[in-house]
């Protein structure tokens, strides 16, 4: 059974730092794309960032240059560094992964941004 567990949320002011990790089970974790996705109140869920096996990352053009999604492997575990935080980054954080057909999602990390 997948499992997704994301931790490292919180309150912080705007230009701060926050690291969020997603401890994944249940999975063969190396070999899978993993992804960052976010939804603020009001907002539809949007992806912030991606990592694939091999190491390439993606983001979306809101946080390129503030944000880095690492993975390590062994851990199985996925990162996301968010730097110079804004009160628009303020969101629910999501880890996903996409199995065939299927999404999974972790229960989601609140990150609030103050200004």
């Amino acid at each position: 059974q997948v499992q997704l567990v994301e931790s490292g949320g919180g309150l912080v002011q705007a230009g701060g730092s926050l690291r969020l990790s997603c401890a994944a089970s249940g999975m063969i974790f190396a070999i899978n794309t993993m992804n960052w996705y976010r939804q603020a109140p009001g907002k539809q869920r949007e992806l912030v960032a991606t990592i694939t096996s091999g190491g390439s990352t993606d983001y979306a053009d809101s946080v390129k240059g503030r944000f880095t999604i690492s993975r390590d492997n062994a851990k199985k575990t996925v990162y996301l560094q968010m730097n110079s935080l804004k009160p628009e980054d303020t969101a629910v954080y999501y880890c996903n992964v996409r199995l065939g057909p299927r999404d999974f999602w972790g229960q989601g990390t609140q990150v609030t941004v103050s200004s």
